[in-house]
């Protein structure tokens, strides 16, 4: 069974910033096959993808976040980040560590994380 576990969520200021981790377990679970992502679902809103990262290393940002938020991985550690600087009310929302293969990141669904931002 494969269990992905996020942390570092909490409440930062305007131009604050938080780091999000998520650890991947499971026996048969290859991570460094899979593409990793992170989403956020912000109350009344559709989730949305915020950034994925392939195996390859080839990373994508939606564009209200590129140059302020950065995705990386650790497959020995079978951990996936997101480093979030420069925040906005607007990222408040609940961001989800997500795990697929291809462009379909949706095989396996983290419990996830609140980040609030305040003004």
């Amino acid at each position: 069974q494969v269990q992905l576990v996020e942390s570092g969520g909490g409440l930062a200021q305007a131009g604050g910033s938080l780091r999000l981790s998520c650890v991947a377990s499971g026996s048969n679970f290859l991570f460094r096959a899979y593409t990793m992502g992170w989403y956020r679902q912000a109350p009344g809103k559709q989730r949305e993808l915020v950034a994925a990262i392939a195996i390859g290393g080839t990373t994508n940002y939606i564009d209200s976040v590129k140059g302020r938020f950065t995705i990386s991985r650790d497959n020995d550690k079978k951990a996936v980040f997101l480093q979030l600087n420069s925040l906005k009310p607007e990222d408040t929302a609940v961001y989800y560590c997500a795990a697929g293969v291809g462009g379909r990141i949706n095989s396996y669904w983290g419990q996830g994380t609140q980040v609030t931002v305040s003004t």
